[in-house]
């Protein structure tokens, strides 16, 4: 454990070491109507520590506890294991200072006392290295009333837990409470018992010392500021206090206070008494609690004798130190002070926080401004026997010089290139300048300031980001605007860039605030037999040894000379300090900028260019280049003397290469975040010492560049691949991995996580969400175990990164670029980027940057690239050093000497993402393919690529010039269906597809009798679009007409008619259009019967048997063009019906059958629309006929009730409009005009006589147009004389018996006899027309013409019968 020369501190924060939320425990208490808990400083962040405490075994490994929220949480966190943190929150305020302890190794308890007066036994069940996890169900508080506690005022009290049975409260005025368990309460049923003791210092034990002159007069100078026992686990159950004045007493169970003794105020004081005379006022020590006393045991070899002594601090108000120690001898019971250990005089306006003494050394803990340093010291315990106590030899330990980001230091970083906020975002989130909590809480403080200012908040203030440096970056600087000059109008740059500046140095004041309270020593512990724990609010550090080039930096930063072998680096140091800031500055850019480029001259020639361009030696003071040029002469040997400064700043002392034993590998030692981050750190100081050591070399050889033509080429070359290496490593450590650690948070899967995010509700009020801000370094290291220490794993690290291993800058090695792949392969694909720009563009480096621009997205640059370095494959000319870093990073099985092998590589690196390369590597790795090689994968993925990237013309051209049958046929119809579905229809219509046609023709067969054709694209109109291209017009009627087939067995209910009808409509007119193109003949379409459900499908013409027409076993069914044009008639009618009356769909037979539809329109009046539906659906017009005569009658007699209705599909037609007369004249003219279109020979006027029988059926002969009895008297005379019978017209029957008879007599004159058909008569009914005459009382008017007429014609056919026939 010892504190030697050439150690120092490394830290790391709380917050960032488990990604995790903790796991609550909410303790309950039994006291009723308590007040709400108070904070005691309301200026310290919640989530600093006030105090800590640290357990380590073998069992749990090192497991600190810290209280937080002011005293109201207790947090137990592990140092050895990933277990997330486990918080348990109090109903009041602890008294400092809760302990924990391990029992049985199976439960740790912790024991702690509230400022209300409860003593809390919390015991937490553990599962050795798994600790609470799993096991928070299982915790149990039981809960003690302290009866002698001052809950009035508790701010004076403190306590101290001497182990897990016993515990000691300070109580006010000096007085102490002990407090022993009898049980511990493990049975439910049983209380936990405490038997509580109150000691005062006056009792008569104590009375031995009454005879001493008076310690002091001041009232509160008995109160007790520090209290100790013996390390648990002991047997030695006294208690040691320390008053303000500095009285030292032992306190002994069951009997108190046993013995005192007053410690001296100064290191010289020889009579403590005296100098507690007149000025005992200002010797007392401060009132706060204080870690001032530490109590040990040696044990004698010889006799086996146990000396107890006390180990107590004594601070002093001088200048000289920060105070001494004081070791008395406490074995019996009179106090023997052995000796005075004073402390160094730098500890001088120093604190001490803690202390801790084992293994013969004291190791002290030091508050210098805010910054921990320890100082260390050997104790001879054998001189503590004879009290022959040696003066002490101190040793320093503290953390190595960082530059604060003061304004100056920022104003430094701006001289470099970058955005001004890019650079102050970088400075804050380098790892280990501010913990991730220190930045949230001054971003909140920042935010709250901001929305404090009037006017309207900034938008960027209410926005959520996904992480915690999105988060500054556009907050920070979010009130700044930039103003426009009044009388100008220009804008005022200056001022914006000016307050943006200001603004951010705001930012980082709040930073720096913060992070100084996280930063504030607590305690130190002894974790080990060699490792010693340094505990801060939010940090947790340890001591470790120093390595060459850490060591040289921090003696050369305290002015120290170095080793003489590293003379070189007191003189360029000095050299360094003398060139200032801003040409350090100039000196790394261009260095690093020569790094980047490719090197075409030689390393003496650049330097000595780059010199002449600086003007080192002209900007140094005069004569100071003379005075520097001497002290190098000094050197003897100064080749030497820089490969020694190359070997020290290049070299891992502490680097071992150890392989795991076999209990390692079966049972692997826990995940340490907190020693990984330890490494990192580590890492970070090492790298930056050498950083400026190795920019020391760079500034030498600029010093000696008009000498470098002497030197050794090589030598050169070694330091710039040194400091190539370094400054990679510098990069790396200088990297956070924010974006890793929130992708790690956002997967909460398991129900561990879920139970732990409810609980977490109830204290939500104690919670600042934060993001866990690791470091890239810390990543890498991750990756490997670390069971060495710290320093090892930092080296370890480093080593076998590779890089420190290159000689040169002209080359990458393998363990180089494997470096940079290991980070790519974390997704740190720019810091990868960056990387790579320090290397020259070997084939390595190309193939890996192309990768990195694949996952940027620079598909464009990834792709030249990777095309440039196909040259290096197949042809044997890389280097055996490029061709090993090759094949480290190319996939496994992929030949170097192999290009159709990388081409096949680049396409399938393409694939699925980005078509247009995976075309163009595909039809590279064709024409490099060997012969005989199977290519048909690589001509499909070419295809189907052209066709993603919607050239089509180009696919096309590919189908066609694939060798392989089957792939042609499949790229053809997979081309014609993906074109069909971009809608590029017209272009697939000028493709011929010669010699796979058919089969383009067959897939889209398929796809009109399988697809939805509701759906787009439409393959029935494309396939439609073909045949008509091709002329075939009877298969492209069928497949419209499949498609109105389709539509109607989708046409289930009313709502799909609406939506379909139409559609259904189009395509059968389409189809009816295509069969007309057809010869007659042929006019017809042939489709499978299929069988239908519902029974209700249309009969169609003709069924052809199976023998007959098709050779399938399916029937099949001969649609004429008839059929089709019913069909679209019929469903026409249907649609335009419903559109006229929508109360139809109501109804479940909403497809109207045809008569019906007819009578609907006869009945709204819509003469013209019923009579050329009924012509084309074939239905009788009877019915219409009766209904418009009706109407015209009801015209004739009441117009006005006739017109009030809707008479558009007839008397306001175009043409009836346009008649003379009235509306009863122009009905019947509407009747007689219909009568001529509709009627006829060819219905036996049947429509006339249905008009006529109408008439006469209301009594309305007088009605009848002559019209119509003329129409009647010239096609149907006897329809006349028997409806005037019927109705018992029989004048109208006389009249029309005689026309008939004149008429035929007439015709017989004219025509010559033939046969009896020319003279044939219905004399049966002109008899009963005769005979119905003769009985009625007045004979009709022409009853005598009638008869006479008739003799006359018997007469006449008489004598033409016996006419001979010539």
């Amino acid at each position: 454990m010892s504190a030697a020369p050439g150690h120092f501190i490394v830290a790391t924060h709380v917050s960032s070491l488990c990604a995790k939320p903790p796991t609550v425990f909410v303790v309950e208490t039994a006291r009723q109507n308590i007040p709400l808990p108070n904070p005691l400083d309301d200026d310290l962040p919640l989530e600093h520590a006030t105090a800590c405490v640290s357990l380590t075994t073998p069992t749990t490994g090192a497991v600190i506890m810290r209280v937080i929220h002011g005293g109201l949480i207790v947090e137990l966190a592990s140092l050895s294991t990933p277990v997330p943190p486990l918080r348990i929150v109090f109903p009041s305020i602890l008294l400092p200072t809760p302990s924990i302890f391990l029992l049985e190794d199976s439960e740790i308890h912790l024991i702690a006392v509230t400022e209300l007066g409860s003593l809390y036994r919390i015991v937490i069940p553990i599962d050795g290295l798994n600790l609470w996890k799993d096991q928070t169900e299982n915790v149990w508080p039981r809960e003690h009333f302290v009866r002698n506690m001052p809950v009035e005022h508790p701010q004076g009290c403190f306590v101290h837990v001497q182990g897990p049975h016993c515990l000691s409260i300070s109580l006010p005025h000096g007085v102490l409470l002990r407090l022993e368990a009898e049980m511990m309460g493990y049975d439910a049923r049983e209380e936990m018992e405490w038997s509580e003791t109150v000691f005062h210092h006056g009792s008569f034990f104590s009375s031995l010392t009454s005879y001493l002159p008076l310690h002091s007069g001041h009232p509160n100078a008995p109160d007790t500021i520090a209290i100790a026992s013996h390390p648990w686990p002991t047997d030695i159950g006294n208690v040691w206090t320390l008053s303000r004045d500095r009285m030292l007493r032992l306190w002994k169970p069951k009997l108190g206070c046993v013995t005192s003794k007053m410690l001296p105020s100064t290191p010289n004081a020889k009579d403590p008494s005296t100098s507690a005379s007149g000025n005992a006022k200002y010797l007392l020590l401060d009132e706060e609690r204080q870690n001032l006393i530490k109590i040990f045991s040696t044990t004698s070899k010889d006799d086996g004798r146990v000396d107890i002594y006390a180990l107590v601090f004594i601070p002093t108000p001088s200048s000289t130190s920060g105070g001494f120690f004081c070791i008395v001898d406490t074995s019996t019971d009179h106090f023997v002070e052995v000796g005075i250990i004073e402390c160094p005089r730098h500890t001088a306006h120093r604190h001490l926080q803690d202390f801790i003494f084992a293994d013969n050394t004291l190791c002290t803990l030091w508050d210098s401004q805010g910054r921990s340093v320890v100082e260390s010291t050997t104790i001879n315990i054998s001189s503590l026997r004879t009290h022959d106590l040696q003066p002490a030899l101190w040793t320093t330990s503290q953390y190595m010089q960082e530059p604060e980001l003061t304004p100056a230091v920022m104003e430094e970083q701006l001289l470099t290139h970058g955005s001004l906020s890019d650079k102050f975002l970088e400075a804050i989130m380098k790892p280990g300048v501010f913990s991730p909590l220190t930045l949230q809480i001054a971003l909140n403080r920042y935010v709250e300031a901001c929305r404090t200012l009037p006017g309207v908040q900034p938008p960027q203030l209410s926005h959520t980001y996904p992480s915690l440096a999105e988060n500054i970056a556009a907050v920070v600087g979010c009130t700044v605007t930039l103003n426009r000059e009044q009388y100008t109008g220009r804008y005022l740059n200056a001022n914006y860039w000016t307050a943006l500046k200001r603004d951010w140095e705001g930012f980082v004041a709040r930073c720096r605030d913060v992070e100084r309270s996280a930063r504030w020593p607590l305690s130190i512990v002894s974790q080990g037999p060699d490792g010693i724990v340094i505990i801060e609010r939010e940090r947790v550090g340890s001591l470790v040894i120093e390595d060459v080039p850490i060591s040289i930096r921090r003696q050369l930063e305290s002015d120290q000379p170095p080793h003489s072998q590293y003379e070189i680096f007191g003189i360029l140091w000095a050299l360094r300090h003398k060139m200032g800031p801003r040409m350090l500055a100039s000196v790394e850019t261009r260095t690093a900028d020569l790094l980047h480029q490719e090197i075409a001259f030689s390393f003496a020639e650049i330097l000595q260019d780059q010199a002449r361009t600086i003007q080192l030696k002209e900007n140094l003071e005069p004569g100071a280049d003379l005075w520097f040029a001497g002290r190098l002469q000094s050197v003897p040997d100064l080749d030497k003397a820089t490969r020694a400064a190359l070997d020290a700043i290049g070299g891992f002392d502490f680097s071992i290469k150890r392989e795991l034993t076999d209990a390692e590998l079966l049972n692997p030692p826990p995940v340490s975040e907190w020693l990984r981050s330890q490494a990192a750190a580590y890492s970070t100081t090492s790298t930056e010492a050498r950083y400026d050591l190795c920019l020391c070399l760079i500034i030498l050889l600029l010093f000696s560049a008009d000498t470098l033509q002497d030197w050794d080429a090589t030598l050169l070359a070694e330091v710039y691949a040194v400091f190539r290496a370094i400054s990679i490593l510098r990069f790396v450590g200088h990297q956070p991995a924010e974006g890793r650690n929130a992708e790690n948070r956002a997967d909460v899967t398991s129900s561990d996580d879920v139970v732990t995010k409810m609980r977490n509700m109830n204290v939500s009020k104690h919670q600042l969400k934060c993001a866990s801000v690791s470091s890239l370094t810390r990543l890498l290291i991750s990756q490997s175990p670390i069971t060495d220490g710290i320093a090892t794993a930092a080296h370890n690290f480093m080593d076998f990164s590779g890089l420190c291993q290159s000689i040169s800058t002209a080359s990458v090695t393998k363990q180089e670029i494997l470096f940079c792949e290991r980070i790519r392969s974390l997704g740190f694909n720019g810091v990868a980027h960056d990387l790579l720009a320090w290397f020259p563009r070997t084939p390595s480096v190309v193939f890996l940057k192309s990768l990195v621009f694949m996952s940027q997205g620079r598909v464009d640059d990834a792709a030249l690239l990777l095309e440039k370095l196909a040259g290096s494959f197949g042809i044997n000319v890389l280097t055996l050093e490029d061709s090993e870093a090759l094949l480290a990073v190319l996939p496994p099985g992929l030949p170097v000497d192999s290009q159709y092998s990388f081409y096949l590589f680049a396409a399938d690196l393409f694939r699925h993402t980005f078509a247009s390369y995976e075309v163009h590597f595909s039809k590279l790795t064709i024409q490099v393919a060997p012969p005989g090689t199977h290519t048909a994968p690589l001509w499909t993925a070419v295809v189907k690529g052209l066709i993603d990237l919607a050239l089509y013309e180009d696919a096309y051209a590919s189908v066609m010039s694939i060798p392989f049958e089957k792939e042609k046929l499949e790229c053809a119809t997979h081309l014609a269906i993906r074109m069909c579905e971009e809608n590029a229809v017209e272009k697939l219509m000028s493709f011929d597809f010669a010699g796979v046609a058919s089969e383009v023709e067959a897939a889209l067969a398929f796809k009109v009798r399988n697809a939805d054709p509701r759906l787009r694209p439409c393959y029935s109109r494309i396939l439609y679009t073909w045949y008509t291209r091709k002329g075939d017009y009877r298969n492209a009627s069928l497949t419209m007409y499949q498609r109105a087939r389709k539509l109607q067995d989708i046409i289930t209910d009313s709502q799909a008619f609406i939506a379909l009808a139409e559609d259904q409509l189009e395509s059968l007119s389409v189809a009816i259009n295509a069969l007309y193109l057809v010869d007659e003949k042929f006019a017809w379409v042939v489709m499978p019967v299929v069988p239908d459900p519902t029974g209700t499908r249309q009969k169609l013409s003709k069924h052809i048997p199976e023998s007959q027409y098709v050779s399938s076993k399916y029937d099949a069914e001969l649609i004429q063009l008839s059929d089709m044009e019913y069909e679209c008639s019929l469903l026409r009618a249907q649609i335009d019906i419903i559109k006229r009356d929508p109360s139809i769909l109501s109804s479940p037979e909403y497809r109207l059958p045809a008569p019906l539809i007819v009578m609907r329109l006869a009945q709204a009046n819509q003469y013209n629309q019923a009579m050329a539906t009924a012509r084309s659906l074939k239905v009788d017009m009877t019915d219409v006929f009766i209904h418009l005569t009706r109407q015209c009658i009801r015209l004739f007699r009441n117009p006005g009730s006739v017109l009030q209705e809707d008479t558009s599909g007839w008397l306001l037609t175009d043409n009836a409009a346009s008649w003379q007369g009235n509306p009863s004249d122009r009905g019947w003219r509407y009747l007689q005009q219909s009568l001529k279109r509709y009627d006829g020979p060819d219905t036996d006027n049947r429509y006339a006589k249905a008009a006529f029988e109408t008439i006469l059926s209301l009594g309305r002969s007088s009605l009848t147009p002559p019209w119509l009895v003329e129409i009647l008297a010239k096609h149907q005379p006897e329809y006349l004389i028997r409806i005037s019978l019927k109705y018992e017209n029989l004048t109208d029957a006389v009249n029309f018996a005689y026309a008939l008879i004149l008429k035929s007599d007439k015709q017989l004159s004219r025509e010559t006899f033939k046969d009896a058909s020319t003279t044939w008569l219905p004399y049966a009914l002109i008899d009963q027309v005769l005979t119905a005459a003769d009985a009625q009382m007045n004979p009709p008017q022409n009853l005598i013409p009638l008869r006479t007429t008739i003799n006359d014609r018997i007469r006449r056919v008489q004598k033409l019968s016996h006419r001979p026939v010539s």
